[in-house]
């Protein structure tokens, strides 16, 4: 069955706080990272009203991946989040979050959210997109390594001192 791609409404908003609680736990975790705030009540609901914004906001873009009748994954990008000199809002497009539910993983669900990313950027005649992923997230940076992303020399502070590394994607040299 395809895993088709659609715009999020606020009436996913539960499920799409329910898959990002649960792969960011999985993959904090796997990088060493236990802190109970990971799936406490108030972390939840603080990403909760986070993706309530994001849906509704007019500058971003979410969407839903459905597999099998169910959403097993969610897409977030927009302008670049933070200014900073090397990146152009004119050139540059930012992925915000990929999740994917964690017993989807494997399935292509990343791989197609990705795809929406490079429509985005496509459709809005944007070259570059950008990205933090956290350094201990070795799934994750294996994934967007396949997809053409490389480190561009910018790193911030994260949790258990690992830093999130920026990436870059150049269109027309992703795989």
């Amino acid at each position: 069955m395809p895993i088709i791609l659609r715009t999020a409404t606020t009436a996913d908003v539960d499920t799409i706080t329910d898959i990002h609680t649960l792969a960011r736990t999985a993959y904090y975790r796997a990088g060493g990272h236990s802190d109970p705030d990971l799936t406490s009540a108030e972390s939840r609901a603080a990403r909760r009203e986070a993706w309530s914004r994001a849906v509704e906001s007019a500058d971003r873009e979410a969407l839903c991946a459905i597999h099998e009748g169910e959403i097993t994954g969610v897409v977030l990008m927009g302008p670049p989040h933070d200014p900073d000199p090397d990146l152009d809002p004119a050139t540059t497009g930012q992925l915000y979050q990929i999740h994917v539910r964690p017993g989807s993983w494997g399935a292509g669900v990343g791989s197609r959210l990705h795809e929406g990313f490079v429509r985005f950027l496509r459709e809005r005649s944007l070259s570059t997109g950008v990205l933090e992923a956290w350094e201990r997230n070795s799934r994750a940076r294996a994934f967007y390594a396949r997809h053409g992303w490389r480190p561009d020399g910018h790193r911030r502070p994260g949790p258990c001192g690992a830093e999130y590394v920026r990436l870059r994607l150049e269109l027309g040299k992703e795989a």
